[in-house]
């Protein structure tokens, strides 16, 4: 082999390597930063507008929570799973919308739900609250959700929200404290109580998505309040994914009629 030839092989090899980060470096910066503040709380988040983005014209919001392991202050990781999606060229251009991924701080979590752990199976246990007071990162959420709403260039008719793992369950959350702000909502293997889901039942078209192997959120949470919402004369979509564990927003977030869904609805 030539040294040039080589040479070629090794920046073929650098370039190959260094796709990946310049990938996220491209959807990160596709994503403009901003911050909520309340008093002396702060919930950083970051954007996404349409192309385009005409101020004088009035665009759907889609919220989208993360889940538990991408809390902090960064405003970096919140946006490690999903912005693929939205960052579609077919998805821009036929559903031009306002996306936003707000980051819940590193100590707290979006829903009101006490987790503690079995010390036998070391299996993480969730024991969903009913009602209660929100959590300081959802009372800053409900926040942000109320000054976007101010925005003229905001639909308020189509208003969407959806978000994985401790992000499903504080979308459900954000259902029932906020029934009659959302026009279509998903949830990603999350859950609530189901003595919570009479608040937003039949008022609120939700998509749940769960992996069947989920090791860290099983997909019972999901399964209660599917069969509640029922009992409640809701009609919710619920997609299993056989093989999935807890890694069910990959499957969930690619699914092609997913944003064609959610638009379909509006207020």
């Amino acid at each position: 082999m030539t040294i040039k030839k080589l040479r070629i092989l090794i920046m073929l090899g650098t370039m190959y390597l260094a796709f990946p980060f310049l990938a996220q470096a491209q959807t990160n910066s596709s994503f403009d930063r901003g911050s909520f503040i309340m008093k002396t709380d702060t919930l950083p988040y970051r954007i996404l507008f349409p192309k385009k983005f005409d101020p004088q014209k009035k665009y759907p919001l889609i919220i989208v929570l993360h889940g538990a392991g991408e809390r902090g202050n960064d405003n970096e990781a919140q946006i490690k799973y999903g912005p693929k999606l939205f960052l579609n060229d077919t998805i821009r251009q036929n559903y031009p919308a306002i996306v936003v991924f707000p980051q819940c701080p590193k100590d707290d979590f979006w829903p009101n739900v006490k987790i503690d752990q079995n010390l036998i199976t070391r299996k993480t246990i969730f024991n969903f609250q009913e009602g209660g007071k929100p959590t300081c990162a959802m009372n800053l959420l409900l926040g942000l959700v109320d000054q976007m709403l101010d925005k003229p260039f905001i639909s308020k008719k189509q208003v969407y929200i959806g978000g994985l793992s401790m992000g499903g369950m504080g979308t459900l959350e954000m259902l029932r404290r906020k029934p009659n702000t959302f026009a279509a909502a998903f949830s990603i293997c999350g859950g609530d109580n189901t003595n919570n889901v009479k608040k937003y039942a039949k008022k609120i078209p939700l998509w749940f998505f769960h992996g069947a192997k989920d090791s860290v959120v099983p997909f019972e949470h999901s399964q209660v309040v599917v069969d509640a919402l029922k009992a409640a004369g809701a009609d919710p979509k619920f997609t299993i994914y056989p093989k999935d564990d807890h890694n069910s927003w990959d499957d969930a977030f690619a699914e092609p009629q997913l944003i064609p869904w959610l638009f379909s609805h509006s207020k």
